[in-house]
């Protein structure tokens, strides 16, 4: 989630928490305007799933937070879909397999699942605890999403599997190559959630990345900031094209739209050995 966005949420909902009580839906049911529905410490600190009642749009609203810290909000989802359709749009086949580095509410799997040509979808989420409340199916827009065959949902580093050269499990001691790796977990290459996935960013981990697609597979990746040059060139070392698209979605917050950047990249003709 981007500052401007964080900032507006963080703003909104403490406006909104501070109002205690409960609202009657439409079918006469009554439920609380804010509620806390996972709150667990972890490595990275402590990780909160919460529920609240957004009377400007009448619809209850997921939002996660990691301390103090608006992770990701259930009410701007566009471009976390756009980053599963545009990474797999530039897919060619049928029988595609795909990776997804970060879970979180879940959007970009369920989007990639939403294509015909999707076989299998493993997902690595650092925190076991996101893949609990997806497991226990405590998001509604989500439900399912654990159960449905074609999942797997890994508790692991995404960029610690990348650096072993692939997501092993305990009942594979292969991974193979992918058709697509989409990637959701740091605000951007420059913006990383803790240092050490920095290395991941250059020409070096790209190349370590590579060497997990098939020839003509995509790596996408979605990202709080607008398209850095800087990152298209690196990227530009490893993939034979590159292409950052700008993906905006309105801001009730804010009054305007908001943006983030999808950054597709294809094909690395079998030169993906890192060095």
């Amino acid at each position: 989630m981007s500052a401007a966005v964080s900032a507006a949420v963080s703003a909104g909902t403490a406006e909104r928490a501070s109002r205690v009580g409960s609202r009657r839906a439409e079918d006469g049911t009554i439920s609380r305007l804010f509620e806390e529905l996972a709150n667990e410490d972890t490595p990275m600190g402590t990780i909160t799933l919460r529920r609240r009642f957004e009377p400007s749009r009448r619809i209850d609203v997921f939002e996660v937070k990691l301390d103090d810290e608006f992770l990701m909000s259930s009410l701007f989802t566009v471009a976390e879909i756009e980053l599963a359709r545009l990474g797999l749009a530039a897919c060619s086949g049928d029988d595609l397999r795909v990776a997804v580095g970060g879970l979180g509410l879940g959007y970009t799997a369920q989007a990639a699942l939403e294509d015909d040509r999707v076989r299998a979808v493993r997902v690595i989420e650092a925190l076991g605890e996101v893949v609990s409340w997806h497991e226990r199916d405590l998001l509604p827009d989500t439900v399912g999403l654990a159960a449905d065959p074609r999942v797997e949902l890994v508790t692991g580093d995404f960029f610690a599997g990348v650096e072993a050269g692939g997501f092993r499990t305990a009942g594979s001691d292969t991974d193979g190559r992918y058709d697509a790796i989409l990637l959701d977990i740091d605000h951007s290459p420059q913006h990383v959630l803790h240092p050490g996935h920095a290395a991941f960013y250059t020409v070096a981990g790209l190349r370590r990345l590579a060497t997990m697609l098939q020839p003509d597979g995509v790596f996408a990746l979605w990202s709080n900031d607008p398209p850095d040059t800087d990152f298209l060139d690196v990227a530009g070392e490893v993939f034979d094209d590159v292409v950052a698209h700008e993906v905006t979605f309105p801001n009730f917050y804010l009054g305007a739209d908001s943006a983030n950047t999808v950054y597709v990249a294809r094909g690395h003709g079998g030169t993906g050995a890192a060095s």
